[in-house]
């Protein structure tokens, strides 16, 4: 399907979508105004979608430098009231969090959807945290919806129940729901809010001066706080009527009673049409405020109640807070008494294994042959470990980093690399080994600062440059100011190359390709005061090991920008190929076993070079002592 379906489509026309995309076209439904994002899987895909249709659809769009960023420009044309819209992964709140937990005090005028794709099982991320847990420190109302169709209707839903509540809402997403496809139903394409300026294709707001309700000084924060929770009292009264959260009874008397949300209720309707079980669902749709009402009244005839949810057992408390409340003895089946796993993605079999093991009928597993787990799974398939692309320029840099601490006789259990977010993660595996602690975006130069003072290796701190615009220059300045000692890589790759190559504040392109100021991250560390700043080839290994040597030889902060494009660009000119001169070479094994091209193997006791793969970086014939890799067309 063309992405122009999205902002053309028809009401009544029938699309097989993306859960992603179905948010895309749920904002464009609404009439979107502003829509802003740092990427991050498995939300990608709306950031490209939007960069593509915003024109066409009169919105305006941006890649934020970082999450905190993106939530400040959304929440301010809210306020302004124009309609926008937020998306980020489930860490990406985190960075967020320091605004977002404030956008509920100070409100909104036009509505404000914050999409949030939590990661179940770690399939991109590095944490499994749940984004329910904010929803009640920040007490914003939270939507789940369980597929596509959901994803679109849930985000109308979202900015009309924004307007009326005048707060943020929540659309936590799940990387299943985001990447599933279902049959998505179009509806109506709402005007935009705001005010029309024919200067640009998108609308234009007003902002309404009112200190004492958008300023939460101490003397106006209480008073926000309280108006806060009571409109969240407000609307749990009518959450329990709402048309998301639906009973669905698969039997007419049934005696046992599951609550679930998200894709967990996909499992769990799945297993219990299969297995014929004699039950009834409540769907939580509109999850928070949680509806204690109707779980009090769905519950309370039941012989027993299953919570499926992902990942934490937060339902599962409100439920048995709703038992207590009223007095009810009614066992709970869910993570505490361990018959759902507490962490991971769950799937058709594991919810199926938690059901028979509590109502004692015999099953067996369907989601795939031999496995009821993705543990399982890895153990009964070969898995190939993530490497550097053919080529990659990060594989020279860290190559050429090896190198360096060996021409200067610093053994590599005295140096500390600190790592960051991107592909270049990747480095943590061998033959390279320079991933030596990590904990968030940007966070190496913070680490770096740490490492420098609190021991006395050498610490050298690898981030790409999106992830330096993201949240890395404020640790660079720290690092400098405190008179720390260590060397900072800026991997420029010249793109956002992780999450699918997106635009970055480094090149000269916007998020909806129009022209934009290229910002010099050389003139940025010189501006922090770096003492040693150097761009650099990394696809020179001369150059690369030269420049290493002199800053493993300085005193105080050195920053090391390693500019090379990603290969992966669209348009990346690739060389000729190489190929092998048996002739000289002797088998050493250094091309495969220090360089570790994917494109090079030794095959039959022979070095063989994959031509449709190679790139023609030269690497391997700068690495090669011997001279024996040479361009094909030489």
């Amino acid at each position: 399907m063309g992405y122009d379906q999205l902002v053309n489509g028809k009401k009544g026309e029938k699309h097989f979508l993306l859960g992603n995309e179905a948010a895309v076209r749920g904002a464009i439904e609404a009439g979107l105004s502003v829509a802003a994002t740092y990427p991050g899987t498995p939300s990608s895909e709306i950031g490209n979608i939007l960069s593509v249709v915003a024109k066409d659809s009169g919105i305006y769009f941006e890649f934020s430098t970082n999450e905190k960023v993106a939530m400040e420009v959304a929440a301010t044309s809210a306020v302004s009231g124009l309609r926008s819209f937020t998306f980020m992964k489930h860490v990406g709140l985190n960075v967020a969090s320091d605004s977002f937990v404030t956008t509920g005090y100070s409100g909104v005028k036009g509505g404000m959807v914050i999409l949030v794709a939590d990661d179940p099982s770690v399939f991109s991320s590095q944490n499994e945290q749940d984004t329910r847990n904010y929803a009640r420190l920040a007490n914003i109302p939270v939507l789940e919806p369980s597929n596509p169709q959901e994803v679109k209707d849930m985000m109308v839903y979202g900015f009309e129940l924004s307007e009326k509540l005048e707060l943020p809402v929540i659309l936590r997403t799940t990387t299943r729901v985001s990447h599933m496809r279902g049959i998505v139903e179009f509806g109506d394409i709402k005007e935009h809010n705001g005010l029309k300026n024919e200067s640009t294709h998108w609308n234009k707001g007003h902002f309404k001066k009112n200190p004492s309700a958008y300023v939460p000084v101490p003397a106006n924060a209480a008073g926000m706080h309280e108006r806060l929770t009571k409109k969240i009292e407000k609307l749990e009264e009518s959450v329990c009527k709402s048309e998301f959260n639906p009973i669905i009874e698969l039997s007419e008397d049934a005696k046992i009673g599951v609550i679930a949300s998200g894709s967990a209720f996909d499992y769990g309707y799945d297993v219990a049409v299969e297995d014929d079980l004699d039950v009834k669902f409540l769907k939580l749709g509109l999850s928070y405020p949680c509806p204690h009402d109707l779980i009090y009244d769905f519950i309370k005839d039941l012989d027993m109640v299953f919570v499926i949810e992902e990942v934490d057992p937060i339902t599962e408390r409100e439920v048995l807070i709703t038992i207590g409340t009223h007095g009810l003895n009614i066992p709970v089946h869910g993570k505490f008494d361990k018959t759902f796993p507490m962490v991971e993605e769950f799937n058709c079999d594991i919810v199926r294994e938690g059901f028979s093991k509590v109502l004692g009928y015999e099953t067996e597993n369907r989601c795939f042959e031999k496995t009821s787990s993705l543990k399982n799974l890895k153990e009964n398939l070969f898995i190939r470990a993530p490497t550097l692309c053919p080529g990659c320029s990060h594989r020279a840099t860290y190559y050429g980093v090896k190198k360096a601490l060996e021409e200067e006789k610093i053994p590599e259990d005295e140096v500390i690399f600190a790592s960051d977010i991107g592909c270049y993660t990747l480095g943590i595996n061998p033959p390279y080994n320079v991933a030596d602690y990590l904990l968030s975006m940007s966070s190496s130069i913070g680490d770096g600062c740490g490492f420098s003072m609190a021991t006395n290796q050498t610490v050298i701190s690898f981030i790409g440059d999106s992830t330096f615009f993201h949240s890395g220059v404020s640790p660079l300045i720290n690092g400098v100011h405190n008179g720390q000692n260590f060397i900072v890589t800026v991997l420029d790759n010249r793109i956002t190359a992780m999450t699918g190559g997106q635009p970055n504040p480094g090149i000269p392109v916007d998020g909806m390709g129009n022209q934009a100021p290229e910002i010099s991250i050389r003139e940025l560390a010189k501006a922090a005061g770096a003492s040693f700043v150097r761009v650099i080839n990394p696809l020179n290994l001369k150059q690369t090991v030269e420049t290493y040597q002199k800053a493993l030889n300085n005193d105080g902060v050195s920053v090391i920008i390693a500019k090379s494009p990603c290969t992966l660009i669209k348009g990346y000119p690739k060389k000729d190929p190489v190929k092998v001169n048996y002739d000289k070479c002797n088998n050493c094994d250094a091309c495969v076993k220090e360089l570790a091209c994917p494109a090079i193997s030794k095959v039959d006791g022979k070095i063989v070079v994959d031509t449709s793969m190679c790139n023609g970086c030269s690497m391997c014939v700068q690495v090669c002592k011997y001279d024996a890799f040479e361009t094909i067309n030489d």
